[in-house]
């Protein structure tokens, strides 16, 4: 399981609050004590007070100091004072991870909002509810506020806020893997801060956008975000949101492998976070760059940073940043064979999370306590915690986790002798890789695509390059009726010589290149469908299901499987199924049959389709013959070894079927029917 890179610049949590404060902490707070000023401007410029002098770098302070709001109210009668100072004291919990106390002084907030009429206050407070939500997890009740938020500001046309709440809208939809619904809300959001001319209000949409392609593992499209959303903060001067986007670029170097270059944005990002000293982000990038040490094993490098990051966030009481750097340091410990501290680590930082209610990090620390307790030989431990990270990643839908989960539990049930439940996580297991396997190899198609579109851009940029130089020198060839026209004439055939020439060159290179990246996205998709079903689903967008009257489906699978795979390791056991149907497939293609599907020691495949044929059951008798030869081959050979061996069993049967793909996401060619 990786380790969690700390992306910045989500979006804010929002302070009700109307008034064009002073730097000075010290005006402010004279305001503040003024009792010849409006209620309004009093409590507004103390809110002011604690959001920039105490809110994000001692929030437990600020807690405090927003007491002050409420004994305000209570002697004035101004009742909105008490719900700013609700207001700041769920964010200043927030901030510190403790997101169900931030939830009630929230809800408290909005309460006294809604009794005053205040509109604006209400879709602010209605806001930071939906972002707590969206924090623990909760997508749909994030949904469901937010969107009240956002009906509010429509209705009082507040665009700004309009555009904030889609952003917000869209980071749900995102953290819920809805990709095109969540672009739709960012897109939006980012038209609308460009009608308003809201220029500080893009970076954070930007990356967000930048986040999705980079969850979709669109690394090129990721990074043209990024990069637009740091040349505006350049542009606006912000060095927290230059900061940011560092952050962010970094990680889709590390994503790539690259890991010293993403070292070296992280520790860009570092430089900024400490100048303006912005602590949180200073301990992401520590993390970070632990986080590269870590990927590429030197561990000694990798917890020095995880313990310099945890320091800071202890300090400013990031719970949730704790728990991350508690829970990394256990790894390094694993990692050393230090099992009781790895142990002690990541049970501190499973507690954390338990109490925030982070579904998604409470199922990596399960399953990281799991596997220490795997190495330890504790393998009752092991099959709890994992159990319990699977019901976990099951949940909340991450394949990733789920597929670690399965892993853990095949490990221990094997180790315990109970082959039966162990085949049965085996085969969960499997399964999740191939879908995890279909999604990578769709992202592969993604990035090949995007890659031909850089090439045939560049190449039509050169092109015009060329053309208007050309142009150029035309022009300075007629005007030019010196004696020396010769001579530049001859210069100019010697220019446009050479600028073809390179043209030329580049021109060939360039298309080569895409025909190349071309011919690898069709073998991808071959890989998947049938050659006569891609051609359909590219020309029309889907391909229909076909009866056919008369197909030959061959099925196989190994005869005492489940006590074989007790004798042999998971990476062994993978690796004798992977020789067998590595083979199979030769064969199949040889013959002429199609390839349907595994599952666990199970392969299936059949003659006759996608395009019917006359031949398909000698087809499929000739590989079914030739499939037990090998296996009989093999078996020989261990025999000999002394070592396991497979037996096969091959069923044969003609008849129709229906065949074609179904849904929308992960296409599979299957068949249906009694056959």
């Amino acid at each position: 399981m990786k380790l969690l890179n700390g992306l910045l610049l989500g979006v804010p949590l929002v302070l009700s609050t109307s008034v064009n404060a002073q730097t000075d902490l010290d005006s402010l707070y004279a305001i503040w004590q003024d009792d010849s000023l409006p209620d309004s401007t009093r409590v507004n410029a103390y809110s002011d007070h604690i959001w920039k002098g105490y809110l994000f770098s001692r929030p437990d302070t600020a807690e405090v100091l927003a007491e002050a709001l409420h004994t305000y109210a209570n002697e004035q009668g101004f009742s909105e004072a008490s719900a700013i100072g609700y207001n700041l004291q769920g964010i200043a919990n927030a901030v510190q991870g403790n997101n169900s106390h931030a939830l009630e002084y929230f809800q408290r907030s909005l309460v006294i909002q809604e009794e005053i009429g205040d509109r604006e206050a209400t879709a602010n407070s209605l806001d930071n509810i939906g972002n707590i939500h969206q924090r623990q997890g909760n997508y749909p009740q994030a949904l469901e506020y937010l969107q009240q938020a956002l009906s509010i500001r429509e209705k009082i046309g507040d665009k700004a806020g309009i555009a904030t709440n889609m952003d917000k809208l869209g980071i749900v939809y995102l953290q819920q893997a809805n990709y095109p619904r969540a672009l739709e809300y960012f897109q939006n959001a980012l038209t609308i801060q460009k009608e308003i001319g809201n220029t500080d209000g893009m970076p954070g949409i930007l990356n967000n956008i930048g986040n999705l392609y980079s969850s979709q593992g669109n690394f090129p499209h990721a990074l043209e975000n990024y990069q637009r959303s740091l040349a505006i903060s350049e542009e606006n001067g912000n060095e927290r949101t230059i900061a940011a986007c560092l952050t962010n670029i970094g990680i889709i170097y590390n994503e790539q492998g690259d890991h010293n270059l993403a070292r070296e944005y992280y520790q860009k990002a570092l430089v900024i976070g400490e100048r303006v000293m912005d602590k949180k982000s200073i301990a992401v990038n520590q993390n970070n760059i632990g986080n590269t040490y870590y990927d590429q094993g030197n561990y000694l490098h990798a917890l020095e940073y995880f313990q310099k990051s945890l320091t800071i966030r202890e300090e400013i009481g990031d719970k949730h940043g704790v728990s991350a750097c508690l829970n990394n340091i256990g790894r390094v410990y694993k990692e050393q064979g230090d099992h009781p501290r790895a142990l002690e680590y990541h049970q501190k930082s499973l507690a954390i999370r338990e109490e925030i209610g982070s579904k998604r990090f409470i199922a990596t620390s399960l399953i990281d306590i799991g596997k220490v307790y795997s190495k330890e030989g504790k393998y009752h431990l092991t099959l709890d915690y994992c159990q319990r990270g699977l019901q976990m990643a099951e949940e909340i839908d991450v394949l990733q986790y789920q597929k670690d989960a399965c892993q853990c539990l095949y490990e221990g049930y094997k180790a315990m002798g109970n082959s039966r439940k162990a085949l049965e996580y085996l085969e969960h297991f499997e399964i999740i890789e191939d879908s995890l396997n279909e999604t990578e190899t769709a992202k592969k198609l993604q990035r090949f695509e995007f890659d031909k579109e850089l090439l045939a851009d560049s190449l039509r940029q050169e092109e015009e390059k060329h053309a208007i130089e050309l142009a150029h020198q035309e022009e300075v060839a007629e005007k030019d009726k010196t004696r020396n026209m010769l001579m530049g004439g001859a210069l100019l055939l010697l220019l446009v010589a050479g600028g073809l020439f390179s043209r030329n060159r580049y021109v060939n290179r360039s298309k080569k290149q895409i025909q190349k990246e071309k011919d690898r996205s069709e073998e991808l998709l071959l890989n998947i469908l049938p050659e006569e079903v891609a051609e359909e689903l590219k020309a029309n967008g889907e391909a229909e299901a076909k009866l056919i009257d008369q197909v030959t489906v061959l099925f196989t699978d190994f005869k005492g499987f489940t006590a074989m795979s007790e004798t042999l390791s998971p990476k062994e056991l993978v690796r004798d199924l992977h020789e067998c149907f590595s083979a199979f497939d030769n064969i199949c293609e040889k013959h002429g049959l199609e390839k349907i599907k595994t599952i666990g020691d199970a392969y299936m495949a059949a003659g006759g389709l996608p395009v019917p044929n006359d031949t398909h059951a000698v087809d499929t008798v000739r590989a079914a013959l030739e499939i037990r030869d090998f296996i009989a081959e093999g078996k020989a050979r261990k025999i000999a070894a002394g070592l396991p061996y497979f037996e096969i069993r091959i069923g044969i049967h003609t008849g129709p079927v229906v065949a074609g793909i179904v849904g929308v996401k992960k296409f599979s060619y299957d068949i249906w029917g009694d056959t």
